[in-house]
């Protein structure tokens, strides 16, 4: 390729340094639609035959069949899949093939295959979050009614219900999926025919053949076409969040499928034994999970690093802007799947979450908002009538609604019987009504709401 130029060939270290075709070879499709596309232009412009756009195109179709069939060779000395893709294509149709780069640069090709592989990622992204979302949305509905324990500081705080909980993944999921959207809007815009950085002196239809390939617009400087990486590091920082997310699921499922826990049986298909102990069952699907968020976190740091510090228009540095983007989409898909499926198949142990929200006296906060509306206490003073009752459950060893109507007068002489109707976990949970909020009947209306949201029927 470079013989007009260089008197010698590449020395080894430069022909393995410089190759791409190990993992660019990934964006085989999208550079024989984007070379289909290209040709198809150009016979459309005049500025080639239409007997050799035919034969190209045709010469193109056959090597897509081989790539499907065999998979892409790797011949380091051709450096990248377009070359690969060229020299195929030249061994079928002869040098007519020679005549598909006229009008484009390997800049533009590769930027070009690039936002339409990062575009296809968003897809499949969004597409397994819906599912995801399904499962979550499915399993709320199901434990509207099912009392656990709410926490902060992973120490009892009040009792929710499981659907709440469940949902509250549902909304952190529906952001991640309008990261992924907006992501895949941002790389609408087609870089072909921007040529090396310069754009073309030949009359080219850039509207034509980005329409083709389904972009939104052909993009407006040939500079920053060739050059951007935005749109990865896009979709990076959207599977970021996104695995943020997973890795927190993931991470309350290790914890409620452990002994102390005992909230949640997750289903033998996505976990494993041990080499040792027989009675093992060990949540490693969820754990790897958790651990792949910290991978993924790290691809979207290496690329936002790898463009720091470039000049316009194009570095070879970039060439290492595809593997971060191909491996994180690779482990966010397979995470997605996972959660989908400890989701949908896990059980819950409801007895065993209601008996941990009746514990901690969780409902100690429904005995502050009642001493503010029955006896017109100002809050901070409930707040601290409240410590003394909870102080005196924990001295005797039962729960608040333990303790004996002679016993809260003992505290305050201002606390009747009706105080006993808020201390169950039941009443606690009944009574947050408002708009959000964890009560069975604004679980089910947020459950309505989210299938409406997926396009689910009720």
């Amino acid at each position: 390729m470079w013989g007009g130029r260089f008197a010698e060939g590449p020395s080894a270290i430069m022909r393995e340094i410089n190759a791409s075709i190990p993992f660019d070879k990934a964006l085989w499709r999208e550079d024989i639609a984007g070379s289909r596309a290209h040709v198809a232009m150009l016979a459309k412009q005049g500025i080639v035959s239409d007997a050799d756009a035919q034969a190209i195109d045709a010469g193109l179709q056959q090597i897509a069949e081989e790539y499907e069939r065999d998979g892409v060779p790797e011949d380091w000395d051709l450096e990248d899949i377009h070359m690969t893709v060229e020299s195929r294509l030249t061994e079928i149709v002869g040098p007519a093939a020679g005549r598909l780069h006229t009008a484009r640069s390997r800049n533009d090709q590769v930027a070009t295959d690039f936002r339409l592989w990062v575009r296809s990622a968003c897809e499949r992204a969004n597409h397994l979050l819906g599912l995801l979302m399904v499962a979550l949305v499915e399993r709320a509905g199901e434990h509207a009614d099912s009392v656990m324990p709410g926490f902060t500081h992973l120490q009892t705080a009040q009792p929710v219900t499981l659907g709440h909980h469940l949902l509250a993944y549902f909304e952190m999921f529906d952001r991640d999926r309008d990261r992924f959207a907006d992501a895949h809007r941002r790389a609408g815009e087609c870089p072909l025919g921007c040529a090396a950085l310069a754009g073309t002196g030949f009359d080219i239809d850039r509207e034509m053949t980005s329409k083709q390939l389904g972009f939104i617009q052909p993009s407006r400087n040939s500079l920053d076409a060739v050059s951007d990486r935005d749109f990865a590091l896009d979709y990076l920082q959207a599977a970021t969040t996104c695995a943020i997310h997973l890795s927190r699921l993931a991470e309350e499922m290790i914890l409620w499928a452990s002994q102390p826990f005992g909230f949640i049986k997750l289903p033998d298909a996505l976990s494993t034994g041990s080499s040792i102990m027989p009675q093992k069952k060990n949540p490693d699907a969820a754990e790897l999970v958790r651990g792949h968020a910290g991978r993924i976190i790290g691809y979207a740091t290496s690329l936002a690093v790898t463009m720091k510090g470039l000049p316009l228009a194009y570095s070879k540095d970039m060439q290492d802007d595809k593997p971060p983007v191909f491996e994180a989409a690779q482990l966010l898909d397979l995470c997605l799947a996972a959660i989908e499926g400890m989701v949908a198949k896990s059980s819950f142990d409801t007895a065993r979450m209601r008996k941990a929200a009746e514990a901690g006296h969780a409902t100690a906060t429904d005995l502050a908002d009642w001493l503010v509306r029955q006896a017109d206490i100002p809050f901070r003073e409930a707040h601290h009538i409240t410590g003394a009752a909870v102080k005196l459950a924990d001295q005797k060893g039962v729960a608040l609604d333990g303790l004996t109507i002679e016993d809260y007068r003992d505290i305050d002489e201002r606390i009747g019987e009706g105080v006993f109707d808020v201390l169950s976990v039941d009443a606690s949970v009944a009574a947050r009504t408002s708009y959000g909020g964890t009560a069975p009947v604004r679980v089910r209306e947020q459950v309505a709401e989210a299938r409406k949201r997926l396009g689910m029927e009720n």
